[in-house]
Parts: structure tokens; sequence; C-alpha cells
């Protein structure tokens, strides 16, 4: 597997105290307020939720984004969609 491949598949979490969240392997943010940040990653969709969220960065070149607020809970969605759903598939989720 050349090293090209391997770094688009790399996805890690770092969490600070509960307040910063690092997240790397970012594809696409499909929806974010201040209580729920969905996004998808290079391993499937990620949805954050909490209180006061603030995406503090996010770098579409390298795929790593921030968040800061009071983060309650990492839920990891399907594995196998990596990017937006059309209208459609949001009705039927």
């Amino acid at each position: 597997m050349s090293d090209e491949k391997l770094i688009r598949k790399t996805h890690n979490i770092i969490m600070e105290n509960r307040k910063t969240l690092s997240v790397s392997g970012v594809t696409d943010v499909d929806n974010f307020d201040e209580k729920e940040i969905l996004l998808y990653t290079q391993l499937g969709e990620l949805t954050v939720t909490g209180k006061n969220l603030h995406v503090n960065s996010m770098s579409i070149e390298t795929g790593e984004m921030t968040i800061e607020g009071d983060i309650w809970g990492l839920n990891y969605g399907d594995k196998d969609r990596k990017g937006p759903v059309s209208f459609l598939g949001k009705l039927f989720r």
C-alpha cells in the first residue's frame, strides 16, 4: 500500500478536558449548530453533541478540524457513508 493511500485512511480524535476536540481525516461537514456537528471522516460519519459547540478551525487541504465547547458525546454512524446524503436519503434515515 502506498504512503498516499495510508495517509488518506488516517482518522484520529484527540479530546482535551471535554472542551477541545481535534479531528483528522475529515472529508466534509454536513450540518452544525451549537448543540450538534455532523461531519464525515475517512472512516464514516461522526456526530459530535454538546453545548455551545463552535468549529474553531477547519482545513480542507489537510482534513483537520478543531471544535470547542462542552462536548457531551461522539457517535459514529454508517462506516460506508463518507459524504453527504441526498434529501430523500435524509428523510429515510
